[in-house]
């Protein structure tokens, strides 16, 4: 009798400690939820801004610099003169004379084969981007990839035109579509797909994008029903 009461101890015993340790698991797995993404975006800040400091500051002039006075290098500066250059180069650039100066620097461009390839392919991208920011990859949507009967989520950029849809088959419309990778988004697949083969998701491009970077795991809920407040994790050994 004493035996059996004494293994029944021993037997509650081991699954306090595992029950312990599988709550301490799964609080840890929360905490790293929480904590993670918010030490990356710092992390990304803060790298971002030394880049750009590295880039500027072997340009400014000692004497503007406020290391030689503070004894410190101020984090963010070169930055801040980046932001102060650009918006007087903008300011600049919309005047007569701006104007005047960057007609003739664009015209000598266009004298340098390999330059004028690559600063008007540069030119283009970021015009057409930002003349179009209002309306780039605001839909989010499916297309058959790579196969028929396989289906990835992609995003719609704009109407297809000119050129490309002349030379595509048929007279229907078609949309240029972004079709990004897992899990880095950046890096993708630019198709030329028929409208009527694109189905637009009822999803904003955030909750795309998580469910792009997040291989699957990150679902936006479906209609009616309430997104989670917590992580959803798997429940502990034990719990109830």
């Amino acid at each position: 009798m004493a035996k059996s009461r004494k293994s029944e101890r021993k037997r509650r015993r081991r699954v306090r400690r595992a029950s312990f340790l599988s709550k301490l698991r799964a609080n840890f797995l929360t905490g790293l939820i929480v904590v993670a993404p918010v030490f990356l975006t710092a992390y990304l800040i803060w790298w971002f801004v030394g880049l750009i400091d590295s880039w500027v500051l072997p340009l400014v002039p000692e004497r503007y610099q406020p290391e030689p006075y503070l004894g410190i290098n101020i984090k963010g500066y070169g930055l801040a003169i980046f932001i102060l250059f650009t918006v007087l180069v903008g300011s600049m650039a919309k005047g007569f004379i701006g104007r005047a100066v960057l007609h003739r620097v664009e015209r000598l461009v266009d004298r340098m084969p390999v330059v004028r390839s690559i600063y008007n392919g540069l030119k283009q991208i970021v015009e057409t981007a930002l003349s179009q920011s209002n309306n780039s990859f605001e839909q989010a949507c499916l297309v058959e990839y790579p196969r028929k009967g396989l289906w990835a989520v992609a995003f719609v950029a704009t109407e297809t035109k000119g050129r490309v849809l002349e030379a595509l088959p048929g007279d229907g419309e078609y949309l240029s579509v972004f079709l990004p990778t897992t899990p880095n988004p950046t890096s993708g697949f630019l198709l030329f797909v028929p409208k009527e083969d694109v189905i637009l998701l009822d999803m904003d491009v955030e909750a795309a994008a998580k469910l792009v970077i997040s291989a699957g795991l990150v679902v936006p809920p479906a209609r009616g029903e309430e997104q989670p407040d917590q992580p959803l994790l798997p429940p502990a050994e034990g719990d109830g």
